[in-house]
């Protein structure tokens, strides 16, 4: 593997862009794609796995299946569920930082991410946290390289929070519109429930339920509802993580927005579908981006153009442009920790 790392160092030594590429499974994220590829799928592996301290470190190339199959081997999980879609490594997935249905009551990728190994635009490796939950001090750079899209360094080594699998599991299905499950959300998310995902779509709230038995049972009488089986829940939460269900089929723009759970529907042209108590919404509509996104900051949040869309869509950026001071500790990050600009450039946003 040492002779992977150098290669690695070599090709950014010679200063010219890279496009870090792991199973390419999230191409489509993002600006537009820049840079002779640089392949991180062959340096993979499991480094170290402690069950009883719940924490594994993996390298970047290890395709997030098979950590995730060796946890389950130990009856453990990680609870953010980050999407594979279809192919994706652990390095790509902290890069993405992207997280799943339980993400609002499991916390999402970032929290989970205890320390990171990094090559920096100097060929210089780096190491930040540790292998222990209570470990960071000073400024957390691991988890600033969560969902930093590559453009800060190469991510060689990842360590992570893992969970135990939760034994009760029950999916349950309510009839109401969306401002009455929007209200349903947020009440229960402020009782003692053993709460793990909640969607709406087409004036139907599912709810996910996971934890001891006895909790799982009790919160099942108490709320009614219509119980889903085992299998049709794993598969409509499934279609959810890795957006596999019908919703996000077809070639029109998603659009994900980020709001305020509490905040009231929003009047959106196209099919909405709404996730983590109605704090994620995602829209199918080939929409203004200045419109959605002048919408999403009245109701206290941000649009990212998620995938797809057209040139005028996407001239803006897919990101909802940062205002002045946060661009300038943006570049100044960037100018940190790669001082060439050599990884995934305009990938987040143009930053020189």
């Amino acid at each position: 593997m040492e002779g992977l790392v150098e290669e690695f160092r070599s090709r950014i030594l010679e200063r010219k862009p890279l496009r870090l590429r792991g199973g390419g499974s999230k191409d489509f994220y993002g600006g537009p794609l820049a840079g002779e590829v640089l392949e991180t799928g062959a340096y993979s592996g499991i480094v170290s796995y402690e069950p009883t301290e719940l924490v594994v470190t993996a390298r970047c190339g290890t395709p997030l299946a098979e950590l995730e199959s060796t946890l389950a081997a130990r009856r453990q999980f990680l609870a953010c569920e980050p999407p594979g879609f279809g192919g994706a490594t652990v390095g790509g997935a902290v890069a993405a930082g992207l997280s799943g249905p339980r993400r609002a009551m499991a916390g999402s990728l970032r929290d989970f991410v205890l320390g990171v190994k990094i090559m920096d635009g100097e060929g210089r490796v780096l190491k930040f946290g540790g292998e222990v939950i209570k470990n960071v001090a000073g400024f957390d750079v691991s988890r600033l390289m969560t969902g930093s899209l590559g453009t800060l360094g190469l991510i060689l080594e990842v360590s992570l929070k893992v969970m135990p699998l939760p034994v009760g599991d029950a999916t349950l299905r309510f009839d109401m519109p969306q401002a009455q499950a929007l209200d349903a959300m947020n009440r229960w998310a402020g009782q003692p429930l053993p709460l793990a995902a909640g969607s709406w779509q087409d004036g139907a709230l599912t709810l996910h339920l996971s934890g001891a038995q006895a909790a799982v049972a009790s919160a099942c009488r108490k709320l009614g509802g219509e119980p889903l089986a085992a299998t049709a829940a794993a598969d409509f939460w499934q279609g959810l993580r890795e957006q596999s269900a019908e919703f996000f089929a077809g070639d029109a723009p998603l659009w994900r927005l980020s709001v305020p759970s509490v905040a009231l529907p929003l009047e959106l042209p196209g099919e909405q579908l709404l996730e983590w108590g109605g704090a994620q919404r995602w829209l199918r509509a080939d929409a203004d981006a200045a419109q959605l996104r002048e919408i999403a900051a009245r109701a206290g949040g941000h649009a990212t153009l998620f995938r797809g869309g057209h040139g005028e869509q996407r001239t803006g950026g897919v990101f909802t442009p940062l205002q002045p001071a946060l661009m300038e500790v943006h570049r100044r990050l960037k100018q940190s920790f790669d001082p060439f600009g050599v990884f995934n450039p305009g990938r987040l946003y143009m930053e020189f």
